[in-house]
């Protein structure tokens, strides 16, 4: 399937779980339907989004918990790359506070009209909810101190654009941490080309290696990969915290 296959079907499959969870329900496991599957389940301590509208909640699709191992700072500008119903980017506005931002990026309508939904019910004013794509961030360069990202990356066809827009909108010195579902070895080709599975969050996964690789190709350095979950797929297949910088100029 080409890069346009891709994210027409991405963004269906999203506005459909935005509608879901419109209407009630939860808005699926990672684009999927039906119950919550191990890669979307117990992500978030009830602590953390007891304060947060119960639609922001339901929609979480994500693999992690990026706002909890970002190590965020009052003060600091925060962006989400495909911020999906706003939970992240809700949970990363009050860890930077008043004198900081969250931005949250998506291409898909109804999850943001979702997302700024929730914003309102939330009372947060530091959030800004943008349309856009992940390949194309429409922020200028060098503006952001933090990315996150959950479970996002790995849907994208053109990873590379992503890691460079990525590189290009933080500030020098500015932190990459992303949850994302992270491939351990080769993965077969028939689950590659399986676009339910893309939309899933398993197909389009990289593997650890190439990763690291392909920030290290973009300019970041301090790269780890810190598994969080081992999915049942063969033990390959693991939800994990992808840290980076931007050097400092």
């Amino acid at each position: 399937m080409g890069g346009d296959s891709i994210k027409d079907t991405v963004r269906d499959k999203y506005g459909q779980a935005a509608l879901n969870v419109l209407a009630g329900k939860r808005g699926g496991c990672c684009g999927g339907d039906g119950d919550c599957d191990p890669v979307t389940s117990n992500l978030y301590d009830p602590t953390e989004t007891a304060a947060l509208p119960h639609q922001a909640v339901l929609a979480s699709l994500g693999c992690g918990n990026p706002t909890a191992l970002a190590e965020l700072h009052p003060g600091e500008v925060v962006l989400d790359l495909g911020s999906g119903g706003g939970i992240d980017v809700l949970l990363s506005a009050g860890r930077v506070g008043p004198t900081g931002k969250a931005y949250g990026l998506d291409m898909t309508d109804e999850m943001l009209a979702l997302a700024r939904e929730n914003q309102r019910q939330a009372r947060i004013d530091n959030v800004e909810f943008l349309k856009g794509e992940i390949e194309r961030i429409p922020l200028p360069d060098a503006t952001v101190d933090v990315i996150i990202s959950n479970c996002v990356i790995n849907l994208s066809a053109d990873k590379e654009k992503v890691l460079a827009e990525a590189y290009r909108v933080l500030k020098p010195g500015g932190r990459f941490a992303v949850s994302d579902v992270v491939v351990r070895g080769a993965m077969p080709e028939a689950i590659r080309r399986s676009m339910e599975l893309w939309v899933g969050c398993v197909a389009g996964a990289l593997e650890e290696e190439e990763f690291k690789a392909l920030l290290a190709e973009r300019g970041f350095i301090d790269i780890s990969i810190e598994p969080t979950r081992v999915y049942p797929l063969g033990g390959r297949v693991m939800g994990a915290f992808v840290r980076a910088r931007k050097p400092a100029a």
